[in-house]
């Protein structure tokens, strides 16, 4: 049972809880302290699924029920000239300065991230107006894409919803995919996107760390390569925003998209991320044409007239409520640091790897994900053949990490609200389930 190994590592998951600086903000998040989880049923004792469904922070119930009684209750219509207007933008904004790397005016909150991955990969394909213009007036077809580029490149191990999404976009348009095989156990490389590009590709869509295995792409220079194949980049950034660091501007990104509803902990469902870079906004054209991406939104003219900047890309009337419960997790990342972030992300990662090598490598478990932390993302998946009624059994137990194919069990550990002690327990759950189930 190697329970001597076990309380070495308690011991060492103590020292390094006392010893974290971020200790003090998984207090600040509902169901992290032990009187709450003695006293409430099904209440997680190890919940190893942040980056799926993060844990809500204690300001968002004061923050929804303020809400209902105030902005809404009271102020009622009144709110949207006094802050909701405003409201996709401005918290736009803050998650793009304390988590994106981005300079005020690219970022926006709205719609979910299938829909902005729709609309801005869409936009991007999207043959240029002079293209257009020069094809009408020789009596030619339209031409697929920008400078009449007819290839799309995505990987096979993407999220379903990006792949999907592309394969719909690309017989809309009659465009071709261009395909990367992604080992499921690693991710995209730089070497691959260089072998696949070509003067035909017009949009490179990659996920920066793999919902699969949390592999980290190269982000800078996977953005330089496509660039120097004159193509635009769209990084998806569900499972890297709030976890790793992100630095859209620097590394010359075009267009990203992200959920809020992990480790940002906008809660089920909250709205996604978009980011346009600024020298793109007023060329790309908004394939979703709403009143609340025109110039003049209460005009009600007769006619489309975009609005300039990053407003354009809006559709419809903002998801208020849902950006309520994003507002405190972004200024809680703001104050503590992304990089500090990502330093206690390291940290309960490789504490996570120790733990396998010592516990669990013994029963036939092997690691999915990078032992380098530079390729590594936030979360870390074990292979065994048992792990889908592995998952199944620590459920039954109130210990949460979740089941991906093919034999993979995750383990996803937020940053401000994992204890090294809770990842400690967890992984001896899961331990003890493979044993029962041997």
């Amino acid at each position: 049972m190697n329970d001597s190994t076990a309380d070495e590592l308690l011991a060492r998951a103590h020292a390094l809880d006392a010893a974290d600086p971020l200790a003090s903000y998984r207090e600040r998040f509902y169901g992290t302290d032990a009187v709450t989880t003695a006293n409430t049923p099904g209440m997680p004792v190890a919940y190893f699924d942040g980056n799926s469904l993060g844990r809500p922070t204690l300001a968002s119930f004061e923050r929804i029920e303020k809400f209902l009684r105030a902005d809404w209750g009271t102020r009622l219509i009144r709110s949207w000239d006094e802050q909701w207007m405003q409201l996709p933008m401005d918290l736009g904004d803050a998650l793009g300065a304390a988590a994106l790397g981005a300079a005020p005016g690219q970022t926006f909150v709205g719609d979910s991230t299938s829909v902005l991955l729709y609309k801005l990969a869409r936009a991007a394909v999207a043959p240029l107006p002079e293209d257009a213009r020069r094809a009408a007036e020789a009596g030619l077809a339209v031409p697929a894409g920008r400078g009449g580029r007819t290839e799309i490149v995505v990987d096979s191990d993407n999220f379903p919803t990006d792949r999907y999404l592309m394969e719909g976009i690309a017989a809309e348009r009659g465009m071709t995919l261009r395909w990367i095989a992604a080992d499921t156990s690693a991710g995209v490389t730089p070497e691959q996107v260089a072998a696949v590009l070509s003067e035909k590709t017009a949009l490179v869509l990659l996920s920066h760390v793999a919902y699969r295995s949390g592999f980290m792409a190269d982000g800078p220079a996977i953005t330089k390569l496509v660039h120097d194949a004159g193509a635009l980049i769209l990084w998806d950034l569900s499972h890297s925003v709030g976890s790793v660091v992100v630095e859209l501007d620097a590394w010359g990104a075009d267009l990203a998209v992200g959920c809020g509803y992990k480790y940002l902990c906008g809660g089920p469902g909250s709205p996604a991320f978009g980011y346009v870079r600024a020298g793109l906004q007023d060329t790309l054209e908004q394939p979703l044409q709403g009143w609340m991406g025109v110039a003049d939104v209460f005009a009600m003219g007769p006619e489309y007239v975009a609005a300039k900047g990053i407003r354009r890309y809006i559709t419809g009337t903002p998801p208020v409520i849902g950006m309520l419960a994003m507002h405190d997790p972004i200024a809680m990342i703001a104050e503590v640091g992304i990089a500090a972030i990502r330093a206690k992300s390291i940290a309960l990662t490789e504490f996570a790897i120790e733990i396998t090598d010592a516990l669990l490598a013994s029963l036939g478990v092997t690691l999915a994900t990078p032992r380098e932390a530079s390729q590594r993302g936030g979360h870390v998946t074990l292979n065994h053949p048992a792990m889908r009624e592995v998952n199944a059994a620590l459920w039954e137990v109130d210990v949460i990490p979740d089941y991906r194919d093919p034999h993979g069990l995750r383990i996803g550990l937020s940053p401000l609200t994992t204890s090294f002690a809770e990842l400690h327990l967890g992984m001896l759950a899961v331990r003890d389930a493979l044993l029962r189930l041997a």
